[in-house]
């Protein structure tokens, strides 16, 4: 196992167990003014949440219950609608009331890869906060591993190259100085490239 793997799963169980302080569970982050709600507390994504309930109340043909359960994400969707697709809501609305589970998928797929661009994003902003950068790189990581069955697996590997990519630009602190490696901003802005270009942004 290469040892950015390591590091995917190690941030991963952290995240998982909760250990944090702050909106992303590293810290005070610098953000925009543009930013409508917070990154969401360590181990918290209301989008994922929302989306795997939503699934499983379809896959019973509960329909209201699947309606439902988008209510618990709509800060994250009011402002994916605001700053990345304009009409998201309404078109996942239109999806749901027409019991159309793959027009839900579709705009499912388009709210994830605009939550992928945006952490990419604050991971840019923030990359001399080595913890910052890295907890969005993972919950970039998040988000594509909760959808990667409805994307092309050709693609899908290029955005995972991609973001383990975005991993190892953001440089590391090392231990007490010792292994610390230097970021890379070039680096990082090609493996972002590539990820949207994956993804289709």
């Amino acid at each position: 196992m290469s040892t950015i793997r390591k590091g995917f799963l190690v941030a991963m169980g952290l995240l998982a167990g909760g250990l944090a302080v702050g909106a992303d569970g590293v810290g005070p982050l610098a953000v925009t003014p543009a930013s409508a709600y917070s990154y969401a507390a360590a181990g918290k994504e209301p989008l994922i949440d929302a989306r795997e309930a939503a699934l499983k109340a379809i896959g019973e043909k509960n329909w209201d219950a699947a309606a439902q359960a988008f209510a618990g994400a709509k800060d994250e969707l009011v402002y994916l609608e605001d700053h990345h697709h304009a009409g998201l809501q309404k078109e996942l609305a239109d999806a749901v009331q027409a019991r159309d589970e793959a027009a839900v998928r579709a705009v499912l797929k388009i709210a994830f890869a605009a939550e992928i661009d945006r952490r990419l994003d604050g991971a840019q902003q923030n990359m001399k906060d080595y913890q910052t950068a890295k907890v969005l790189v993972i919950k970039a990581r998040r988000f594509l591993d909760a959808f990667s069955g409805d994307i092309d697996p050709a693609k899908r590997k290029a955005a995972e190259d991609g973001l383990t990519a975005a991993l190892a630009a953001i440089g590391n602190p090392g231990v007490f100085g010792v292994g610390a490696k230097t970021a890379d901003p070039e680096a990082f802005k090609q493996a972002y490239a590539s990820v949207k270009a994956a993804l289709g942004l």
